[in-house]
């Protein structure tokens, strides 16, 4: 079952469920879901590597961040692959899942959000891939909503609630590391 306002403002003040939200989403929210601003905008550098039982994530290089006091753009160019982080943080009970989607002005501009699912358990900010497939580079002002996320109740308890390694928000692995 899909939360709606109603459910999610009561768990804003019981769990925290997102911290951060915008003036906007806090007072006047739309449908069924958050919209989420971009924070910072990272390249990839180095080396990937997945296996069965070990990983490696590339390197991140800081290109862009959010400056609430300052007004800065980001250009995304064509035919780039970024990685992004949220503004907002989420903090999931073990009934909860959370599902992002792209928000419709996103991909109209021709940038692709590659996004998942946050299990529950999971508390940390949210990062996730975009891709300028258009032909024109794309401005987009730090702190622009891009991403909507809807959550879900889970029935039924999960065996194991979110224990991976991505737990608090860090954005790369620190070489080749044992997955869980």
């Amino acid at each position: 079952m899909i939360l709606g306002h109603s459910e999610l403002k009561k768990l804003l003040k019981s769990i925290n469920l997102v911290e951060g939200l915008s003036r906007r989403e806090l007072e006047d929210p739309e449908g069924c879901v958050f919209d989420l601003r971009l924070d910072k905008v990272f390249q990839l550098e180095g080396k990937a590597f997945l296996g069965i039982e070990e990983r490696q994530t590339p390197e991140t290089i800081e290109l862009a961040s959010f400056d609430p006091v300052r007004n800065s753009i980001f250009i995304f160019k064509p035919d780039q692959y970024y990685l992004v982080k949220t503004v907002e943080k989420i903090n999931l009970p073990g009934d909860i899942a959370a599902i992002f989607k792209p928000r419709s002005t996103t991909f109209r501009c021709g940038l692709v959000l590659r996004s998942g699912i946050a299990n529950p358990g999971f508390s940390g900010p949210l990062f996730f891939g975009i891709k300028n497939e258009g032909e024109i580079p794309v401005e987009v002002e730090m702190g622009a909503r891009f991403v909507s996320v809807m959550f879900l109740q889970v029935k039924g308890a999960p065996i194991h609630e979110y224990r991976g390694q991505w737990q608090g928000g860090r954005n790369h692995t620190e070489g080749r590391e044992k997955q869980i």
